[in-house]
């Protein structure tokens, strides 16, 4: 197994709310497979960073998903680098499985399904799953993971306000397939609680399609927020 092993990256800001949540998460993660946990701070202002570093790896960095997260990688000494976001669950055994059955590939992400069980929202998992598998292109809450040295080759990262996750997917897209695993990770479905599950919907698929067409990323991410 030497030789063989993950670092996690999770880029974090503010996350005081669920900050026990995560620190109960990532304590189970570590076993012989993970080679590192690494948080990278983005200048949270209500003690995230400083809780987190009585257990683990603290960096800081500008803010912004994608600076922190190429920050994270740059600092990784893992063959393979896993993407979590704080809002996000992936058990242990998750990490074993994209180990072993992810051997002969390059990148993958896992199945998602949305912390509300209502049926409703089961719907909208299968559907972000099927999307995924089809399109080849994976959302941060899929939990990417990607050798380190390929990340490395095509630059890590494209620095955006949004989107730089379907950005990065493209990108490795264009080198190999990935392993779409049917093991799922939990994303939270707050969004979708707050501003309803069809507005958001529709908000989606319009920023994809605007992302597409190339419209500026700063734009979509004043319309996303």
């Amino acid at each position: 197994m030497s030789g063989f092993n993950i670092s996690i990256v999770v880029p974090v800001l503010n996350e005081a709310p669920q900050l026990k949540a995560l620190k109960n998460q990532l304590r189970l993660l570590k076993d012989e497979w993970v080679k590192e946990i690494i948080i990278v701070d983005g200048g949270s202002t209500d003690g995230t960073a400083d809780a987190l570093a009585e257990e683990f790896t603290v960096i800081q960095s500008e803010k912004g998903r994608a600076k922190q997260m190429n920050a994270g990688a740059e600092y990784a000494t893992g063959t393979w680098i896993l993407f979590l976001h704080a809002d996000t669950h992936i058990s242990q055994g998750h990490i074993q499985t994209a180990m072993s059955e992810g051997a002969m590939y390059s990148w993958g992400r896992f199945n998602v399904k949305l912390s509300n069980n209502a049926w409703p929202y089961k719907v909208i998992s299968f559907f972000i799953n099927q999307r995924s598998r089809i399109t080849s292109v994976a959302t941060g809450d899929q939990c990417i993971f990607v050798r380190k040295k390929i990340f490395d080759e095509i630059g890590g990262y494209t620095d955006l306000a949004l989107m730089e996750d379907v950005d990065l997917c493209k990108r490795l897209r264009a080198k190999s397939k990935p392993i779409n695993l049917k093991k799922t990770v939990t994303t939270s479905s707050r969004r979708w609680e707050q501003f309803g599950m069809f507005k958001t919907i529709f908000l989606m698929w319009k920023l994809r399609f605007y992302f597409w067409c190339g419209v500026n990323p700063d734009r979509l991410a004043r319309l996303y927020k």
